[in-house]
């Protein structure tokens, strides 16, 4: 009996809940926010608050669709896209997930090596070695450990909120030629744009989908939100870009490692795991825990081997490929209620309208759109997807 069949106990709201803190207590959420302190403090929380609710209701509709059909997110891509248009996407996504897994040690090692200094690589191996025994207890598994790990995280990251915040520091000036207000949007909501291939995942797992789906986005984006801001006020208020160098001037030694390597674990073990999933619908003789363990162990390589200083175009890269898939899924089994029991080997339809989607999103990147370029081309995908498709179904009855 394979590890999927014998792992039938369902995840309770809270459980689900407790994943989704993990995955936003995060160094790279973190990180991104210092990218946006160069708008002030009040412009920067306006961006990063309407990125995630633009972000957070995709994330929602993604997940809906996963836990309505029980469905992992790559089995729900094969409802609009196909078989084969399935195993197109889960590939990009296994793909962006090694990608994910990489930096995210990467940061996580560099950060862990700016208060203990023995050697990024050998922070990477500890970090790679503590993902592999989250995936190995397993997703359904997780309940106490993850409350345990969650209230430490959650404690440590309130004070380092309040050494940003209420320490000595003072606002800084910033220089005007950072990013946009549009830009910074789009910053924010590449975060919560990242999880959608994965998070049906989880959400299939769950006793009481919609309230697992609800609680999920809602405690992921807030978590999120709160990191950000972290990261912004680090630059603001310290001057300080790097998180690991306010952490030893605050004295926090010990407690400030725990939050780096824990937050790094807990959040690329998502990564890991769904990486594993996707796998399995590439190719169905895969076994998902033994996939989630090999992709590790090559983000942990590549960690140990590549700089990975720089992920906005990363970040730009994702948006461009899964904004215009989910949002074609949301037209698909909201608007136009297709059938998800339907077996089609490619939706060629869905493949084109995908094309022009990530093509309008390249373009759309040459503007400063005030609300970023990820809601104007979802938007007008899901246009151009549900005229098509009411087309399609009146020839069909003709």
């Amino acid at each position: 009996m394979s590890d999927q069949e014998k792992e039938v106990k369902k995840t309770s709201v809270l459980s689900n809940s407790l994943i989704w803190f993990g995955a936003g207590v995060s160094i790279a959420e973190i990180l991104t926010g210092t990218y946006l302190a160069s708008l002030g403090f009040a412009k920067g929380i306006a961006a990063i608050v309407l990125g995630h609710i633009i972000g957070g209701l995709m994330m929602f509709a993604a997940g809906m669709i996963g836990g309505s059909t029980g469905k992992s997110a790559m089995e729900t891509v094969k409802m609009s896209f196909g078989k084969y248009g399935g195993k197109f996407f889960s590939l990009l996504n296994v793909l962006q997930l090694v990608g994910w897994t990489a930096i995210m040690i990467y940061d996580g090692s560099l950060a862990a090596d700016g208060i203990f200094s023995t050697g990024a690589w050998i922070w990477a191996l500890v970090i790679g070695v503590l993902i592999i025994l989250w995936i190995l207890v397993g997703i359904t598994n997780l309940g106490k450990i993850n409350t345990v790990a969650m209230a430490a995280l959650f404690i440590l990251s309130l004070i380092l909120f309040k050494v940003i915040f209420f320490g000595k520091g003072s606002a800084n000036a910033l220089p005007g030629d950072g990013l946009t207000f549009g830009a910074a949007v789009e910053l924010s909501v590449a975060m919560p744009l990242s999880w959608l291939p994965l998070i049906s995942d989880y959400t299939r797992e769950a006793e009481k989908p919609a309230k697992a789906t609800a609680a999920s986005v809602v405690v992921y984006n807030l978590v999120s939100i709160f990191m950000y801001i972290i990261g912004m006020g680090a630059v603001i208020y310290t001057g300080e870009y790097d998180i690991a160098s306010i952490m030893v001037k605050a004295g926090l030694g010990i407690a400030g490692l725990l939050i780096i390597i824990f937050s790094t674990v807990t959040t690329t073990f998502l990564d890991a795991y769904s990486a594993g999933v996707s796998s399995v619908s590439i190719w169905k003789k895969i076994n998902e825990k033994w996939a989630a363990i090999i992709v590790t162990v090559i983000g942990t390589a590549a960690a140990c081997i590549f700089p990975m200083d720089d992920i906005t175009d990363f970040l730009y890269l994702i948006g461009s490929v899964f904004a215009p898939m989910i949002a074609i899924q949301i037209a698909d089994y909201f608007i136009l209620k297709a059938d998800s029991k339907e077996e089609k080997k490619l939706g060629i339809a869905n493949i084109i309208i995908w094309v022009i989607g990530f093509i309008l999103y390249r373009i759309l990147m040459k503007f400063d759109i005030i609300v970023g370029n990820t809601l104007p081309d979802m938007i007008i995908t899901v246009i151009i997807c549900v005229v098509i498709g009411k087309c399609i179904l009146r020839n069909k009855q003709n």
